[in-house]
């Protein structure tokens, strides 16, 4: 196997400038590093990695811990992380917690035992504490979901925001019966988006009956099940919102089976929107009708959370945490199609 100095006789160079070259330190002619380069394809050298990292105490390795990594939701914030993490040379290690608290936590101890400079995530225990982290000067920075005994930082959505519009824009439309399908309440996600819905409709005078209110538990299952149980309600609502991409796709297939047309007989809000493939192609054009979305920037929500997870292990390094508890709040957007239309009322 070649070494340093196999690069540095073939070069002509001394070690310490193929160390230069190699640990990309300034101060080196571009001439001289062309040489440098040439020699290590030539003998396939690599420089060692593990070794640096003990050197300078940093991997240029981030951790990324999330519920799904299958939800379209999770792998467009993932997108995100990734362009961020390539213009900033940082390699990402992704785990997937499958909504399960333990495993994520033997997934946080193993990033921790990798010498990992810094995690994202997305944790699925409401009472997640982040003490074990700090207690190990871990940088951390949350996204999507805040636990309930953390105050960032993080990277969020304006989640109340996006569903008090998304149910006033129902209310306006003339709907007075509207039932919400929800995430667990003690994840901070639903709980945002349900205060959203009920915030819109006290505002409006409206009540909100026994059973108008159902936890699908973000799930697509969920979603069917709830859709079911509401439709059987008397008096049945006229219009459903499902505060996430796979309960909105549970929601219609729910409807498919019970034959009520949309938005004839009842109307659709979903919430997620997305593209799939270079062209930009969205997913909500292979549905007639064509659901009603509130969008979340998922794209958006990865870099500025890679963005932000830099500046904390920075601060670390330089034995500070300015910031530590930012909460970053990106905007939604009301994308109206063909999925709500004003009720007729029995």
């Amino acid at each position: 196997m070649p070494t340093i100095r196999d690069v540095a006789k073939l070069a002509g160079v001394s070690v310490a400038s193929v160390s230069a070259v190699t640990n990309n330190r300034t101060g080196v002619s571009r001439k001289l590093a062309e040489r440098v380069w040439k020699a290590a394809e030539a003998l396939d050298y690599h420089p060692d990695s593990l070794a640096r990292s003990l050197r300078v105490r940093r991997t240029e390795t981030i951790g990324v811990v999330m519920p799904q990594i299958a939800s379209p939701f999770y792998a467009e914030v993932l997108r995100g992380v990734e362009t961020e993490a390539k213009q900033k040379d940082y390699s990402i290690l992704i785990c997937d917690s499958a909504a399960d608290s333990a495993l994520e936590q033997r997934l946080l101890n193993s990033l921790m035992a990798r010498r990992v400079d810094g995690i994202l995530l997305a944790s699925v225990d409401p009472h997640f504490s982040a003490h074990q982290l700090l207690r190990r000067r871990m940088p951390v920075v949350f996204f999507d979901r805040l636990p309930a005994s953390c105050r960032g930082p993080a990277v969020m959505v304006n989640n109340v925001e996006g569903s008090f519009e998304a149910t006033r824009y129902l209310i306006n439309l003339g709907h007075r019966r509207i039932a919400i399908i929800t995430g667990s309440l003690a994840i901070s996600t639903a709980a945002e988006r349900a205060e959203g819905f009920r915030n819109a409709m006290g505002a409006a005078g409206l009540p909100i009956p026994e059973g108008y209110l159902r936890s699908g538990e973000f799930r697509l299952e969920g979603g069917y099940k709830c859709a079911l149980e509401m439709m059987k309600l008397s008096p049945r609502p006229t219009a459903l919102f499902a505060t996430n991409y796979e309960m909105t796709l549970g929601m219609l297939r729910a409807l498919r089976e019970l034959g009520i047309k949309c938005p004839q007989e009842v109307s659709v809000m979903g919430f997620d929107d997305f593209v799939m493939g270079a062209d930009g192609f969205s997913w909500a054009t292979m549905f007639s009708p064509q659901p009603t979305t509130v969008a979340q920037p998922s794209y958006e929500i990865g870099r500025e959370a890679l963005k932000l997870l830099l500046r904390r292990i920075e601060g670390f390094e330089d034995g500070h945490q300015d910031g530590q508890e930012s909460v970053v709040r990106l905007r939604v957007e009301l994308r109206v199609r063909e999925s709500t239309a004003p009720p007729v009322l029995s």
